[in-house]
């Protein structure tokens, strides 16, 4: 594990070192905060209590959203790109000859670059936000460190997701389609445009029950405090059960492709 934890430590050292990209990424964040929470006072003035929410809820839920915005990819990006331009170019022969796991390395890179997202993208827009409006965050209670709890499981879908997106490269070599139609999902069904609670009926209860909903809504919920007790529990278990089936996926979607380098000859 101590190979890991420096592939994790390397991610976030490597994405510390883009101090002018970091510094961009948190005035978009705050800019673009800033522009969705102006039309959620608009729409929920409209329509008080939307989605079960009061306007402090859903302030909140803007700022968090913004919070992890670069930590989660919730609008795309990621480390996918690189992995397929590895596979395209045949790089990631060499990737696999190496004496360490290829989802574990690039889980361990992704969650190093996570991490420093939330440090240098996520706490200074959530902080803007609580200056500058009503927001509806906890005090000094438990629900802090289930909030990390949630993020760090979300950081897990997050990766589950990408991880097959990014071996689709196997067999389609350009992931530029692939990448586009997930990144659309991403940013409609995380709640990234608006929280999957306003989504009336079957579509709204479909919504909540794919993985893409364990990246910033369950996470927002339980910041929120609308998950306590058992609902918690049972928040945080819809998120591992994801995170558990997304990386068993990935497992076997890599070995499937291991095989097919094999049969090419790589």
């Amino acid at each position: 594990m101590r190979l890991y934890a420096a592939v994790a430590v390397s991610g976030f050292r490597r994405h510390a070192t883009y101090r002018v990209a970091t510094a961009a990424g948190v005035f978009t964040n705050t800019v673009f905060g800033f522009i969705l929470a102006y039309t959620y006072i608009a729409l929920w003035n409209e329509r008080p209590h939307l989605g079960g929410y009061g306007r402090e809820q859903a302030l909140t839920f803007v700022w968090t959203s913004q919070a992890l915005l670069g930590a989660a990819c919730l609008i795309g990006g990621g480390f996918q790109e690189e992995l397929q331009e590895r596979i395209r170019s045949g790089d990631i022969a060499v990737d696999l000859y190496r004496p360490a796991d290829l989802q574990l390395w690039w889980l361990a890179s992704d969650l190093g670059r996570a991490f420093f997202q939330l440090l240098g993208r996520g706490v200074v827009p959530l902080t803007v936000g609580a200056l500058c409006f009503e927001l509806a965050l906890p005090g000094l209670s438990l629900a802090w460190p289930a909030f990390l709890l949630s993020v760090l499981l979300g950081l897990l879908v997050s990766f589950g997701l990408r991880y097959l997106v990014g071996l689709c490269a196997f067999w389609l070599l350009d992931g530029a389609g692939v990448n586009m139609a997930f990144a659309l999902l991403s940013i409609f069904f995380s709640g990234t445009l608006l929280p999957l609670n306003v989504f009336p009926g079957v579509f709204g209860e479909v919504a909540r029950a794919l993985p893409w909903s364990a990246m910033l809504q369950v996470p927002a919920d339980v910041l929120l405090e609308r998950r306590t007790g058992a609902g918690l529990a049972g928040a945080l278990g819809f998120q591992a059960a994801w995170a558990v089936a997304l990386l068993l996926a990935g497992r076997a979607l890599q070995s499937a492709a291991t095989r097919k380098v094999v049969v090419q000859g790589g």
